[in-house]
């Protein structure tokens, strides 16, 4: 069963907007935090932005502060990254993982997603 399931990821222009969505197990959706990271080729996986599920507090990377907005819909076990004002350095990897608390360290996070591949132009 899977267990996160991301989508929305392609190719896009600097300057331009991207929804990533991220579908969670019914086991899953009970982690407390849900969060977004990146790997871009060469380099470590970082938190892009988290939330914690039950109170909706929300945290970001300084590199996304202001363009990148984190958000839920309980109803559908769904977690959503608006990723707006987009540059190249944005290109990576984005994978969806769930864990106990919003660690920005990805070894604290329990589940993760296959990933989607997100590609700015400049």
């Amino acid at each position: 069963q899977v267990q996160l399931a991301e989508s929305g990821g392609g190719s896009v222009q600097a300057g331009g907007s991207l929804r990533l969505s991220c579908a969670a197990s019914v086991y899953t959706w009970r982690s407390k935090c849900m969060g977004w990271f990146r790997q871009a080729p060469g380099k470590e996986r970082e938190r892009v932005a988290a939330i914690y599920i039950g109170d909706g507090s929300t945290y970001y990377g300084d590199y996304v502060k202001g363009r990148f907005t984190i958000s839920q819909d309980y109803t559908k076990r769904t977690v959503y990254l608006q990723m707006n004002s987009l540059k190249s350095e944005d290109t990576a990897t984005y994978y969806c993982a769930a864990g106990r608390y919003c660690s920005s360290e990805p070894v604290a996070m329990d589940s993760w997603g296959k990933g989607t591949l997100v590609t700015v132009s400049s």
